[in-house]
């Protein structure tokens, strides 16, 4: 009876060291998400209704943040091109925040006013009100007449896109909501990235976190387009580039293997690059 008891404990011995001896490392941690859509969701996007302007930035690339056509977040905000902000600066996203920021200031500046100054509103006001009861406000009428126009316009198409690099593409663009909002390229460090279209650089810098050294262009008031994870850039703010012309070397800055991230935005909006580019 011990001689068998001894054998049991024995084989059982034998197991344990085997079953060790077996595993040379440990067990590998598998990732159900792709580095593709890591990325994305590192991409800080702005969703509140208001925003305080960091070192770096530019309306152009606060809008992108935000999702939203520039013209918008300037019309909000009361600003006119060239869109000069500065840190530390308030940026209202939506109308409705906007109006009760101007309604508290202009209350407060009422309330400090004298009486004499609120006789005065007052007699405007009425003036104003007997000229429109008699005609049309020319003003107004005119106003209105050009927001409609431009609300109303046609885009402006942007020829001659070109490819801004040459790979292979190893993510397509994805209208889902955590889905790829451009193409990837693959390629190697130092690669040649290209403008894809002529156009004005209204941001480059690395001050949008999960996009790298970061460029974007306007080509018009209707298009922008954009070159993510770059090595170096080559190009400055403000500076007109041709179709081709080098504006960046590819790297891996904020990515998980070196490539281009390229988008390209309607009025704030991401479209399907592969839609504008040329056919391979």
């Amino acid at each position: 009876m011990l001689k068998l008891v001894k054998n049991a404990a024995y084989i059982c011995l034998l197991f344990i060291v085997s079953a060790c001896s077996s595993r040379h490392s440990p067990a590998p941690i598998v990732d159900i998400q792709s580095s593709q859509q890591l990325n994305q969701k590192n991409r800080e996007s702005i969703k509140t209704s208001q925003y305080i302007v960091q070192k770096g930035e530019t309306l152009y690339s606060i809008a992108w943040r935000a999702n939203t056509d520039v013209r918008s977040l300037a019309k909000i905000n009361k600003m006119r091109a060239p869109y000069n902000i500065f840190p530390g600066q308030k940026i209202f996203l939506s109308t409705k925040t906007s109006k009760l920021s101007w309604d508290n200031t202009s209350s407060k500046k009422l309330n400090k006013s004298s009486g004499k100054t609120t006789k005065k509103v007052h007699k405007k006001a009425l003036a104003l009100n007997k000229k429109q009861a008699y005609g049309e406000n020319v003003n107004s009428k005119k106003l209105n007449k050009n927001s409609n126009s431009r609300t109303n316009s046609f885009s402006q198409k942007v020829r001659d896109w070109r490819w801004p690099t040459q790979g292979k593409i190893i993510a397509k663009f994805s209208t889902a909501t955590q889905g790829n909002k451009g193409i990837d390229i693959a390629g190697r460090r130092g690669k040649k990235i290209v403008a894809a279209a002529k156009g004005k650089v209204v941001y480059a810098g690395d001050a949008l976190r999960g996009y790298g050294k970061l460029i974007i262009i306007k080509h018009n008031d209707d298009y922008l387009s954009a070159y993510a994870h770059n090595d170096r850039i080559l190009v400055k703010e403000q500076q007109v580039v041709k179709a081709g012309d080098l504006i960046a070397k590819m790297g891996n800055t904020d990515a998980q293997r070196f490539m281009l991230h390229f988008e390209v935005r309607f009025r704030g909006k991401s479209v399907n690059p592969l839609k504008y580019l040329p056919k391979k």
